[in-house]
């Protein structure tokens, strides 16, 4: 039987791409596709509720599963080459569209040595697509810790990634209210719409900003 898989993560809407894709291919070779299997969720963890189900429950020695690209699958080089390795040692064949050697049907009469050749070259490339896809993941996640420290640099990003709810200058305009005795804390906290841990550390930076 033939199985699909896409993921996208968190951040992509555009399912459909992956999906088309997986369906004209099998269209195209006249497979009966069973179902695509899909996950929203982030490329960095091999623990996905579908591909769970699907990689477990569904595909069997025998089966076929497809994949739109190879980083649909895992975005790191050991994760892609630990499931790949599960689906050889269980006698599930991968075809991953975007390398066309993994799609190749042999003849039933060609020979161990072409089949060889062909299982080689395509170990070759696949090693290559992962070193790539994991390169692509670690640049990423390096522009955002450095946009992350940035925002951090300029006052922009809280404790862990939060954005601020104001900027220290709009809340000193808010909290001299509460200098001169205008409004109190908890009046201004509700005003503000604030959590009490954020407005004292709001707090807490006004009054350091102040004695510098």
């Amino acid at each position: 039987m033939y199985y699909g898989y896409h993921r996208v993560s968190t951040r992509e809407q555009n399912l459909e791409r992956g999906i088309k894709g997986i369906e004209d291919f099998c269209n195209s070779r006249n497979y009966k596709l069973e179902k695509v299997f899909v996950d929203k969720i982030s490329g960095k963890t091999i623990d996905r509720p579908r591909y769970t189900v699907l990689k477990e429950d569904v595909l069997r020695e025998g089966d076929t599963l497809i994949i739109y690209e190879l980083d649909r699958l895992a975005r790191n080089k050991k994760s892609i080459s630990d499931e790949l390795r599960y689906y050889e040692e269980h006698g599930i064949r991968v075809m991953i569209l975007d390398i066309p050697t993994t799609t190749i049907e042999l003849p039933e009469e060609a020979d161990q040595m072409n089949k060889l050749i062909t299982e080689t070259i395509n170990k070759v490339i696949i090693e290559i697509y992962a070193m790539q896809a994991e390169t692509e993941m670690q640049r990423r996640e390096k522009r955002q810790r450095e946009g992350i420290e940035a925002k951090k640099a300029r006052g922009e990003w809280e404790d862990y990634g939060r954005k601020r709810v104001m900027s220290a200058d709009e809340f000193a305009k808010h909290y001299i209210r509460v200098e001169r005795d205008e409004i109190g804390s908890r009046a201004l906290m509700r005003e503000l719409r604030m959590k009490e841990s954020t407005y004292f550390r709001y707090v807490k930076e006004y009054k350091q900003n102040q004695s510098r």
